[in-house]
């Protein structure tokens, strides 16, 4: 773990090396508490994506997303681009069940 910045993995995961600088600040913002209520839900979807996962279109604004054999059945936020709470804390759980070190959360 890099201790300067407890966000920047090192590589623990297969994908994890896709992360860029935005990817590291939407992991950040989403194990940031309280809550966030002001995380654009297209940078979680990017982060998922970074991470090896995928995001799977349904009917209207339904999403599947799937990420190390866990999943995540949401509805993109609109008319807002932001992520509700709810979904931030979703989105964390998700990262937490596929194994994601306690490091990275218990802070």
């Amino acid at each position: 773990m890099n201790r300067a910045n407890p966000f920047k993995l090192d590589f623990i995961f297969t994908g994890f090396d896709q992360m860029n600088s935005k990817n590291q600040k939407t992991l950040e913002a989403i194990f940031h508490e309280p809550t966030l209520g002001n995380i654009c839900f297209a940078d979680i979807e990017t982060l998922i994506l970074a991470l090896g996962g995928t995001v799977t279109e349904r009917s209207g604004s339904r999403i599947k997303i799937a990420l190390k054999g866990e999943q995540w059945r949401c509805h993109r936020p609109h008319p807002d681009k932001e992520a509700r709470r709810y979904q931030v804390e979703e989105a964390r759980e998700l990262l937490k069940r596929i194994g994601l070190p306690h490091e990275y959360y218990d802070l």
